[in-house]
């Protein structure tokens, strides 16, 4: 924000307030002048007349003034000085015009607090030239007096703009200069409540950066800030007059589209983002519904952000368009049971023999084909199937498995992942021990997979929830350890009996020693607080050796196979095949 340009702060609904604020002052003051003790009657009734169209002026602004574009607010400024001219003009003594012209004062503050800087002075030079000439033209007010008091206006004005850009600067970001969500948030107040009274539509977008963070590793913190710099020069030199565009943080922009329906919208989105396609960009649009909140509505454009980023990112969604497309196909494929569950082994280090799986959903989408269930899961979790996407997993898994033997004879460990939502249900751990009980499957064989982050949450629900199910003989596992903001200082407070190392640490594990060591050492720690560790993503044979020199007693990834349905599991278990009953592989 700079002197140079208009306050961000002066919006339409605070402009009218305080125009109207001033106008009506104005009039009260312009009572006490021509009616109060000592007010000689000369010109009483001129100043009276002009008092009563300052009051319907004032409150004109103060009832229509929210709906006035901030153009208009040129006219009553400056018909305020040519107002306060008139009256000094007519004021029957010079102590009366002299007061009278004191009132220019509140123009200094209008036009300082309304307008960009030129704009201000030149309501100022009006209002200035027209006063003080009006006063030469009493002739009793010494040029002295005149001269002072132009003083003064101009530096009620100059210190009124000050306050001001810095209270406009409190609602920007000082990176981008765009607004903050302070700012957004004042702003799609001010446009709902506008939108609310004149019918006018109103688009919503949330804008995020794709793979922003990999820029930030690789090519550092200043090169990240030039990319947020240009995204926010190219959208605020596009976009038309009267959006707000702010940034919320990180990579992280909101859109604001006031007067445009969420199909131009769209076309508008995908137009700008065209215009830097080596900044890869997926944005969720959604248009304002008559009565819904700001909250409602920032989370209708939330759901359509995310599906933006399900159908592959770098692309522009609008609620109710494709993504919400899939969510429905999804939310018809679990009704029908058509999402598969497929099972990646988990073996020992040591000896090399299956201990345990994985179970994985699998949905082949009827038109789309195969669908990657990073894409389908995103859609589930912010779509709300997650928990009909857990239940089902976690049922069709401990029916098929239960009685399956590894080829040492014991029973199948069977880990699971469940999601935050599941977990902070109060009714999660009755619904687990309820298909126990159904399917059969033993309760110390199954294993419940969280994200680090899902615990460090601490989301009371969730950790009563393990204890309970802990308690009762499941396991818990911490999936992905070192992707969230790990803490080795909480690992012996946790609810976990597995640490599952993301692959992250697996790729790079042969190449950097003292990442190795870093590993050893924690691998150590898990031991001693009574933690199994497993490596995920082992892909190759060099990497199987790295993650048994620094201590890992279990392993899963590609080098041991796919995910694979239920047949080829068996097929692959071979001596435990057998174990299993007819009609539990049947149903299979």
């Amino acid at each position: 924000m700079t002197w140079s340009t208009a306050p961000a702060v002066a919006t339409p609904r605070m402009m009218a307030r305080v125009l109207a604020t001033f106008y009506i002052a104005a009039a009260i003051a312009g009572l006490f002048a021509v009616f109060g003790p000592g007010a000689r009657a000369e010109g009483r009734w001129q100043i009276f007349g002009m008092v009563l169209l300052v009051l319907v002026c004032g409150t004109a602004a103060f009832r229509w003034g929210p709906y006035w574009p901030r153009r208009v607010f040129h006219l009553p400024v400056a018909s305020a000085s040519a107002l306060v001219a008139c009256v000094v003009l007519i004021s029957p003594d010079p102590a009366t015009a002299v007061a009278a012209a004191a009132v220019l004062s509140f123009v200094a503050v209008d036009a300082c607090f309304f307008f960009s800087l030129r704009l201000a002075w030149l309501h100022l030079a009006f209002g200035i030239t027209a006063v003080t000439a009006a006063l030469m033209a009493q002739g009793d007010v010494p040029v002295s007096i005149a001269l002072g008091l132009d003083a003064i206006i101009v530096a009620l004005g100059t210190v009124v703009r000050g306050l001001v850009i810095r209270a406009s600067s409190a609602s920007r970001d000082p990176l981008t200069g765009l607004a903050n969500r302070r700012g957004f948030d004042d702003g799609l107040q001010e446009l709902l409540a506008n939108a609310g009274r004149t019918g006018e539509r109103l688009t919503a977008a949330l804008l995020d950066l794709d793979h922003f963070k990999q820029i930030n590793d690789t090519a550092g913190h200043e090169a990240g800030d030039l990319v947020l710099c240009r995204i926010a020069d190219v959208w605020r030199r596009e976009l038309p007059t009267g959006a707000v565009l702010s940034r919320h943080g990180g990579d992280e922009f909101a859109l604001l589209l006031p007067g445009t329906t969420g199909p131009d919208a769209l076309e508008l989105v995908r137009r700008i983002a065209a215009l830097h396609p080596e900044i890869g960009l997926s944005v969720g649009l959604a248009e304002h519904h008559r009565d819904q909140s700001a909250a409602d509505l920032m989370r209708r454009a939330d759901r359509a952000l995310y599906d933006a980023k399900a159908a592959g990112r770098g692309r522009a969604e609008l609620e109710g368009g494709p993504g919400s497309e899939l969510a429905r196909d999804l939310e018809a494929a679990l009704a029908a049971g058509d999402v598969e569950v497929h099972y990646q082994l988990i073996v020992a280090l040591a000896d090399g023999a299956t201990v345990g799986v994985e179970a994985l959903s699998r949905w082949t989408h009827p038109e789309r084909g195969p669908l990657p269930p990073a894409e389908f899961v995103a859609v589930a979790e912010h779509s709300g199937l997650i928990a009909t996407l857990g239940a089902h997993v976690l049922r069709t898994a401990c029916r098929q498995l239960a009685g399956v033997r590894t080829p040492a004879g014991e029973q199948v460990t069977l880990g699971v992942n469940v999601s935050g939502r599941e977990l902070s249900d109060p009714d999660y751990a009755q619904r687990v021990h309820a298909v126990l009980a159904e399917t059969g499957f033993p309760a110390g064989h199954l294993v419940l997979e969280v994200t680090e982050n899902l615990i460090e949450g601490q989301s009371p629900t969730a950790v009563a929830a393990l204890h309970e199910l802990r308690a009762a003989g499941l396991k818990v596992s911490i999936d992905d350890f070192g992707t969230g903001y790990s803490s080795l200082s909480r690992l012996d407070t946790l609810p976990a009996d597995v640490l599952k190392l993301d692959r992250s640490f697996v790729a790079t594990l042969s190449t950097s020693p003292r990442r190795a060591q870093m590993l050893t050492s924690l691998v150590a720690m898990c031991r001693g607080l009574g933690l199994d560790v497993v490596a995920e993503g082992v892909e190759t044979a060099e990497q199987e050796a790295a993650v048994r020199g620094v201590g890992c007693s279990f392993a899963q990834g590609w080098l041991y196979g796919r995910a694979v349905p239920l047949p080829e599991l068996l097929a692959g278990l071979r001596p435990g095949a057998a174990a299993l009953p007819q009609e539990a592989a049947s149903r299979g």
